[in-house]
C-alpha cells in the first residue's frame, strides 16, 4: 500500500480537462470530462492515508473516502465502488455537484500542508459512471416485505434516499411529487452543464425498476390533504425541500422584467429536456441580465444567462468575495465565462416600467461590524450609487418553506419560527404520529448531500417507529 499511495510530495495535484469557456458557454452539456482510468489511479495515489481522515469527517454521509481512494490506486474499481456507494444513494450526483472545496477537499490534510487536495469528487464521479458503464451497479433489491406501506411527499433528493433504504428495508413506497418527473431540484433546479438530466434518470428509473411507486402531477391539498395520506399509509415522510422564493425589497420589484430564480431556471431546465421553448419572459437571449445574490442558486442563474446569448450578465452580491456563500469553484467558472461581478453592491431600485425593466439602481457597501451570525455586516456607502442596464432582473435571494400546515389542510403539523417543520432532534417525528420530515423543509436551504444524509436517516427512524408499533401490537395480542 505504501508504494501506491503517499505520492502528494512528487505527483501535481490535476482534474479533469475542462473544455474551454468560449466553447462550453453555448451549450449545456457538462463542462469536465471524465478522468481515463490511469488518470485516476495516479490522482487517488496522492491520498495520504490519514489516521484521522478529515475528509471523511467533513463529508456529512461520512463516506469512507481513503479507503476507496486506494482502493481506486490499487486498481480495485467494482470494490471501491462498492465502498462509495455503501453510504451514499447518489455518488455520481454528489461526484459532480457537491461543493467539494468547503467539504471534503477543504479539509483535505495535503490541501492545508500547501501541496494541494486530492481530487476527491473527480474520483467519487469517475468511479460512479464506471460502475454504470461495466454493469456494477446492481438492480435494487427489495427487502422481505413487512406488510407495511410509507408514503414519501417529495420526489427530490431527500426523499429518494429515503425512498430506496425503505424499499430495502421491505417496505411498500410510494413518492408523491407536483412535478411529472421525479428528481426534485436535481431535474429542475441544477442546470445541465452541472448534472446533466440522465445522469438524474437513471438514477430514478433504477428506484422504479426496484418497486418504488411515482406518483407525479400530484399536489398534496389538491389531490390529497395530509391527513388522507396518512390513512393511506402506515407511515408518511415531507421531504418537500423549500420553494418560496424571498422577495427583492426594492422600488420597481414587481416589474414583469423581474423575475425569481427557481423560475427562471426551471424554464431552462424544461427547454433542455424538450418540453417547449423559454417563454420570452424567462428567456436572456438579447437581454442585460442583473442577478442579485451570491449563492449556488445565483451562479446557476448568471452562467445559465450566458447559455442563452444573454446581451450582458452582471452578478450583485452585498458583501465581497471571500464572503460569498456560494462556491468558489462557480464564481471561477462564471468568471471564465463572461460574467461580471459587482461586489459590495446592493440594489435600490428596478427602473422602467411594470411591464418592463430598464435598469438597476445599486448602491456601494461596505462590510461593517458582525451581525448576530458573526459575518460582517454590510452598510451602505453614501452616494456612491451606480447604475447598471438590465431587461431581466433574477432575484436569487435563498429560499423560505411554502405554509405547509395550510397547503396540506393540517393544522396540527408544528413549523419552527422560520417555517420549517419542527421535528424531534432524535426521532425525525413531526408534531403528528407517523409523520416524519427530512431535507431541507426541516433544515432550511442547504446541500444536496446533506438531503440525502437526512433521507436515510429518515428512512431508519421510520422503521425503528413501525418495528416499535408492531411488536407493541404483538405483545398487546398476546
Amino acid at each position: 500500500m505504501a508504494e501506491r499511495m503517499l505520492k502528494f510530495t512528487v505527483v501535481e495535484r490535476s482534474t479533469p480537462e475542462k473544455r474551454p469557456a468560449l466553447a462550453r458557454s453555448h451549450d449545456f452539456h457538462e463542462i469536465y470530462a471524465d478522468f481515463i482510468d490511469a488518470k485516476a489511479a495516479e490522482q487517488a495515489s496522492r491520498c495520504s492515508q490519514c489516521g484521522v481522515p478529515f475528509c471523511q469527517s467533513h463529508c456529512p454521509l461520512h463516506n469512507n473516502i481513503p479507503d476507496w481512494l486506494r482502493m481506486t490506486a490499487e486498481g480495485r474499481l467494482e470494490e471501491a465502488y462498492a465502498l462509495s456507494q455503501a453510504t451514499n444513494s447518489m455518488p455520481e450526483i454528489c461526484g459532480r455537484i457537491c461543493p467539494q472545496d468547503r467539504l471534503c477537499e477543504g479539509n483535505c490534510v495535503i490541501e492545508q500542508s500547501g501541496h494541494g487536495t486530492v481530487t476527491i469528487g473527480a474520483v467519487e464521479r469517475y468511479l460512479s459512471d464506471k460502475a454504470w458503464e461495466e454493469g456494477w451497479v446492481q438492480p435494487l433489491v427489495a427487502g422481505e416485505s413487512r406488510g407495511k406501506s410509507v408514503g414519501v411527499i417529495g420526489a427530490g433528493p431527500a426523499g429518494l434516499a429515503a425512498a430506496e433504504r425503505l424499499v430495502e428495508l421491505g417496505y411498500s413506497v410510494t413518492v408523491y411529487d407536483r412535478h411529472d418527473r421525479p428528481g426534485g431540484l436535481l431535474i429542475y433546479g441544477i442546470p445541465g452543464f452541472k448534472l446533466e438530466k440522465g445522469v438524474v434518470e437513471r438514477r430514478t428509473r433504477r428506484l422504479a425498476d426496484g418497486g418504488v411507486e411515482f406518483k407525479l402531477g400530484f399536489e398534496v391539498g389538491r389531490d390529497a390533504t395530509l391527513p388522507e395520506l396518512k390513512q393511506r399509509h402506515d407511515s408518511v415522510l415531507v421531504a418537500t425541500g423549500v420553494y418560496a422564493a424571498r422577495d427583492l425589497a426594492v422600488p420597481g420589484a414587481g416589474s414583469e422584467g423581474v423575475v425569481p430564480a427557481l423560475e427562471y431556471l426551471i424554464a431552462s431546465n424544461r427547454e433542455q429536456l424538450g418540453d417547449g421553448a423559454v417563454e420570452p419572459r424567462l428567456n436572456a437571449v438579447g437581454k442585460h441580465v442583473v442577478v442579485v445574490g451570491g449563492g449556488d442558486t445565483a451562479m446557476d442563474c448568471v452562467r445559465t444567462a450566458i447559455r442563452q446569448d444573454a446581451a450582458s450578465v452582471t452578478c450583485l452580491y452585498r458583501r465581497d468575495r471571500a464572503n460569498m456563500p456560494g462556491s468558489a469553484r462557480e464564481v471561477a467558472h462564471a468568471e471564465e465565462e463572461g460574467v461580471v461581478f459587482e461586489w459590495l453592491a446592493a440594489p435600490k431600485s428596478v427602473t422602467g416600467e411594470a411591464l418592463a425593466a430598464a435598469g438597476v439602481r445599486a448602491a456601494r457597501m461596505r462590510l461593517g461590524p458582525p451581525d448576530a451570525s458573526g459575518r460582517q455586516s454590510p452598510e451602505e456607502v453614501e452616494g456612491a450609487d451606480f447604475e447598471l442596464k438590465a431587461d431581466l432582473v433574477i432575484k436569487a435571494l435563498g429560499f423560505d418553506p411554502e405554509d405547509l400546515p395550510q397547503t396540506f389542510q393540517a393544522e396540527d403539523l408544528a413549523v419552527t419560527r422560520w417555517g420549517t417543520l419542527k421535528t424531534d432532534f432524535r426521532s425525525m417525528m413531526t408534531s403528528l404520529p407517523g409523520v416524519f420530515a427530512a431535507g431541507d423543509i426541516v433544515r432550511g436551504a442547504s446541500l444536496v448531500v446533506w438531503a440525502i444524509r437526512d433521507g436515510r436517516d429518515a428512512a431508519e427512524a421510520i422503521d425503528r417507529y413501525l418495528t416499535a408499533h408492531a411488536q407493541a401490537a404483538l405483545m398487546a395480542a398476546e
